[in-house]
């Protein structure tokens, strides 16, 4: 037998004994290297093991003063630092930590978000040994990066995204607590086959439906209609239901995508210029999402513009919200003239990752039509 599968196997029958293998030790010295070449400072075999995947944001931020909560530095502190800060998080899981990246959420790329999803693959899902993992990321595109991930991981394993509002050098910083749920979340047998999570302030949450509410309090991530999978209570995941696919919800092999095509979100208004969708295709645009008025309303003159692209360019158009929540149906878009796309309950920003998704599949307007039709009631 090939030495890796040997080593696989023997570290998933350590996961059940009951001795401790190796102790924690100081100084960033790592104890314990597994076969994907992960670094632990602990090895419990009494506890599940866990993978941080940390990529900056608020969470990992940094200030001068305690009580600053804006204009700090976002990816100050590196994971490992992270790793230190909650030592509690040794009672719950053996953890590692890979620094992805370190940086505002507003500089995570396509390139970052199909990387990380093939390393999540690689040393996560198919690694017997591993419970789960969390993401650190900055909250301001947070849901774009767990509506990706839970598209492109579908192993059945935990997968939790986790930020912070406060920084971590701000009195009652939010970050340890957050990360210490986000891992106990990840390393919870009852968190399995839910798809990607955000875990924040006390709430566990679907990644497909969850999106940034407010740009400052810390209960800022909700999901207004569709509601909370669970709690976390004295740092013990409760979920309030068995796990259940969202409607519409269709998942991504990307073992072979390089990169994701450009789409570009357009926002609608009153007396809105076409140039800026000529525009957007002129310079690479390969699919448009209109965060549209309403349920993805747009001026007559602007519709038009959307048809000649749709029937003469071939461009793939879809219609969402500007509102923060709600639905856009295919009634309401729908042309006898054009194959309009309706987003259903997906916000622009969401759209905007499927859409590039199945762009990166080679789907045509049709195939993508039907894709999105899976979530929408009309």
């Amino acid at each position: 037998m090939p030495l890796k599968p040997i080593l696989l196997s023997a570290l998933a029958s350590l996961a059940s004994a009951s001795p401790l293998l190796y102790s924690r030790t100081t100084n960033e010295t790592f104890v314990f290297t597994n076969a994907n070449g992960l670094n632990f400072t602990q090895m419990n075999t009494t506890l599940p093991n866990v993978t941080i995947f940390a990529t900056g944001g608020t969470i990992a931020g940094s200030d001068s003063s305690s009580t600053a909560t804006t204009g700090y530095t976002s990816g100050a502190v590196g994971v490992l630092s992270l790793i230190d800060a909650v030592p509690s998080m040794l009672d719950v899981a053996n953890v590692a930590g890979v620094q992805v990246a370190n940086v505002g959420s507003e500089d995570i790329t396509s390139d970052i978000l199909i990387s990380m999803s093939k390393k999540l693959n690689r040393v996560v899902c198919e690694d017997p040994t591993m419970a789960g993992a969390v993401i650190t990321h900055g909250t301001d595109t947070l849901e774009e990066t767990a509506f990706f991930l839970d598209a492109t991981v579908n192993c059945g394993k935990p997968i939790v995204i986790v930020g912070a509002m406060r920084p971590s050098t701000a009195i009652s910083a939010d970050g340890p607590f957050n990360l210490l749920e986000a891992v106990t979340v990840a390393a919870s047998t009852s968190a399995r086959d839910r798809g990607a999570m955000v875990v924040m302030n006390d709430r566990i949450a679907s990644a497909y439906y969850v999106t940034k509410t407010n740009a400052n309090t810390m209960d800022t991530f909700k999901a207004m209609e569709m509601g909370y999978l669970g709690e976390m209570i004295s740092n013990t995941p409760f979920f309030f239901y068995p796990p259940v696919k969202p409607t519409g919800k269709v998942a991504f092999d990307i073992t072979n995508v390089t990169e994701i095509p450009r789409v570009d979100i357009l926002f609608s208004y009153e007396d809105m210029h076409n140039d800026t969708l000529y525009n957007a295709i002129s310079s690479g645009a390969q699919g448009i999402v209109i965060a549209g008025a309403g349920a993805g309303g747009v001026t007559t003159s602007f519709n038009e513009a959307i048809e000649d692209v749709i029937n003469r360019l071939e461009i793939p158009v879809v219609q969402s919200m500007r509102t923060v929540n709600g639905e856009v149906p295919l009634s309401d878009v729908s042309s006898d003239t054009a194959t309009h796309i309706a987003s259903g309950y997906l916000n622009p920003q969401k759209s905007r990752i499927l859409l590039g998704l199945l762009l990166s599949q080679g789907k045509n307007i049709t195939e993508i039509a039907d894709v999105f039709a899976l979530g929408t009631d009309a």
